[in-house]
């Protein structure tokens, strides 16, 4: 889902019970964007949208920029992540690794900006894994300092964030989200992630053995944000006339059972929107 207003998000928490997990305020008016939250299963997709212009189902460009390359480097913030213990910090690593130049990157590459046009060049850094206790997943700006303060000057405009918790997702309707925001004056793009170790809400049912259920649910969201900070990362990218990027378009959706990455690693990603197969027998490919 697109931008979602500050207001309606915080009567959303309130209605919700308040703020999860003990953690800190809602989203101050100062704080980046929310952008792409990945609803979970039965949440509504229409708690508020960025208006858009033109009609039908297609997205439309908004004058903005994209990310013709994308350099990722992963953050794993929590006590429990100490150790490496987690299938999930070698999962990631894979995922990304081979993220880059496969044909689930492809279904996003028609989309141009005023930067120029969106490639499948996906390149991964590898994580840092920070120990400390992970708090904020209701606050973009703690999610944002988070991110400033590992990287530090090592900031890439091109640069994509994704900061994985080890906090549940509790009340919060959404898996993640994306956002940008500025790191030692560079415009930078970061992403959070809940743990959805046994979320129900976020699981995208990946029976194939490959992966614990963690694993695939966090994957399978990173596909959602990773497609949609690509295509719509910072001030106006790609998304259609109610305000949906690519991710939300086809949220939940699995044309087929397992998609192959570069590496020959294979998962449970979700389809994503393409304007260009949308003539055809439909918007939501893989």
């Amino acid at each position: 889902m697109k931008k979602i207003s500050l207001s309606l998000l915080s009567l959303l928490f309130a209605a919700c019970g308040g703020t999860a997990n003990s953690q800190g305020p809602a989203a101050e008016e100062s704080a980046p964007p929310m952008l792409g939250l990945h609803m979970a299963k039965g949440e509504g997709p229409e708690l508020s949208r960025k208006p858009g212009g033109g009609g039908g189902s297609n997205m439309i460009f908004h004058n903005g920029e994209i990310m013709p390359t994308t350099s990722v480097h992963a953050i794993f913030w929590g006590s429990s992540w100490a150790g490496n213990t987690s299938d999930k910090v070698s999962g990631m690593d894979s995922y990304y690794q081979g993220f880059g130049n496969s044909t689930y990157a492809a279904a996003s590459n028609e989309y141009t900006g005023t930067n120029g046009q969106v490639s499948s060049a996906v390149a991964y850094t590898g994580h840092t894994t920070d120990g400390t206790t992970a708090r904020g997943g209701r606050n973009s700006s703690t999610i944002l300092s988070e991110v400033c303060k590992v990287i530090g000057t090592s900031a890439v405009h091109n640069g994509y964030y994704p900061v994985y918790v080890d906090l549940p997702r509790g009340s919060a309707g959404y898996c993640g989200y994306h956002s940008a925001g500025t790191c030692n004056g560079v415009t930078v793009q970061f992403a959070f992630f809940w743990n959805l170790d046994g979320d129900s809400g976020c699981d995208p049912v990946d029976t194939s053995g490959l992966h614990s259920q963690g694993l695939a649910a966090i994957a399978n969201t990173s596909s959602h944000e990773l497609s949609e900070a690509r295509t719509d990362p910072n001030n106006g990218g790609w998304y259609d006339s109610s305000g949906q990027e690519n991710g939300d378009k086809c949220n939940f959706q699995f044309p087929q059972p397992l998609v192959t990455f570069a590496n020959g690693t294979q998962w449970k990603a979700q389809s994503e929107w393409s304007n260009a197969a949308n003539a055809g027998a439909g918007g939501c490919i893989e």
